[in-house]
């Protein structure tokens, strides 16, 4: 039987770096994950260019049972700390919006820039490795593999929620959590587009492509202003990924459709200038003409000329616009979401080490544990953060 003093279950953003930094302190480290490649999650990540983190990275950019939990390791482990060591593996990147850190060229340099630090730090990696038990006695833990027994003083689960299961994703970490008499909070697919119910969907299915700049609101008067965007299942883009995090089934959310020009004292410039000019076409200079026409035919928009347009219709335009409520049917689910909410409660864990208060040497870091981000790079930064925390104490 092999022996260890880590050993790290997940090849993720999270576990790469753990295991790296583990290493490069003078752990003996085996990192193990079920897929063919490390990193699967990061490749594909920001388009195949990885938003490694974000500028703007603060503690109320994440969701939480336990919403002060993320601060101590988010504070010790910076955005300026993983910026750093980008720039110093010679990795050149850009600013995309919002704080949004982008590599100029592809999502592979963050992959090899953590294989790298593994090197660095002498990490044993093996791929297509399944867990087959988890058991833990006085010496530590021992894990049933696929074909060898390994044992180590710690385990640390980096496995990842829900998420985009093509990738691999599964619930084992939060198995091993209730293994070991863990509470896990429900999950839920977050980052996500939203489906819509007939007939709406099927009056919206020709505006697929189509996108605009919006705010959108959730019930619980969650705002965010980004582009959103309109797919043959629903609604999509970055606002309603966002807004997707903080919205519950039954729910509506509310857009406003022209956030930066108010339709009202538009139309009535408008008028003055160009009276005969068809209302459709007036609302097409700062709304996309193939959501005018769609909203021409469902009604919401008259079909008349500027000075046919009387106060009352004018006032009840620019309100529906400006507060456009949709009710969606759902979300596209854990196939395409970007992350997971929910899952190992926080409370359970040291915020310093993501240490299991009651299970010593076992650890949660990651997607796995009850934090979740916006979208923009922030759930990378998590993963950086609660990486580092944790192998400062293996």
């Amino acid at each position: 039987m092999e022996q260890f003093d880590v050993i790290i279950i997940g090849a993720g953003a999270a576990g790469l770096f753990c295991a790296a930094q583990a290493g490069q302190r003078g752990r003996r480290v085996l990192l193990l994950d079920n897929g063919k490649k490390p990193g699967r999650k990061i490749l594909m990540s920001g388009g195949g260019r990885c938003n490694f983190t974000n500028l703007y990275t603060e503690p109320a950019a994440y969701l939480s049972h336990n919403p002060h939990f993320c601060k101590s390791a988010l504070a010790r482990y910076t955005q300026w700390d993983f910026i750093d060591l980008v720039n110093r593996h010679g990795i050149a990147w850009h600013e995309k919006t919002l704080g949004q850190l982008f590599c100029d060229d592809s999502a592979q340099q963050i992959v090899d820039l953590l294989m790298a630090e593994c090197d660095r730090g002498n990490v044993t990696l093996r791929l297509r490795s399944e867990v087959l038990s988890v058991t833990r006695d006085e010496r530590g833990y021992t894990l049933q593999l696929n074909g060898s027994t390994v044992q180590a003083e710690k385990l640390v689960i980096a496995s990842g929620g829900l998420s985009m299961p093509g990738l691999g994703a599964s619930p084992f970490g939060y198995k091993i959590a209730e293994q070991f008499g863990l509470s896990v909070f429900p999950t839920r697919a977050a980052l996500v587009p939203f489906t819509l119910h007939k007939p709406l969907l099927e009056q919206l299915q020709t505006l697929s492509g189509v996108a605009l700049d919006t705010t959108i609101d959730a019930q619980d008067g969650t705002r965010f202003k980004e582009a959103m965007l309109f797919t043959h299942r629903g609604l999509s883009g970055p606002a309603v990924l966002q807004i997707s995090s903080y919205w519950q089934p039954g729910e509506f959310v509310t857009v406003d459709l022209s956030p930066a020009t108010p339709l009202a004292p538009f139309l009535t410039a408008q008028r003055d200038a160009h009276p005969n000019l068809s209302l459709k076409n007036s609302l097409a200079k700062i709304l996309p003409k193939r959501l005018v026409e769609v909203l021409q035919a469902l009604n919401v928009v008259p079909d008349v000329t500027l000075k046919q347009l009387n106060s009352r219709q004018q006032t009840e335009l620019a309100q529906t616009l400006h507060a456009w409520r949709i009710q969606p049917n759902g979300t596209e689910g854990y196939r395409t979401a970007e992350v997971t909410l929910g899952g190992v409660d926080t409370t359970q864990l040291s915020s310093k080490t993501m240490e299991a208060r009651a299970v010593p040497g076992l650890y949660f870091i990651g997607e796995v544990a009850d934090v979740t981000g916006w979208l923009g790079g922030y759930n990378f930064q998590w993963a950086w953060s609660s990486a580092w925390a944790c192998a400062q104490a293996l």
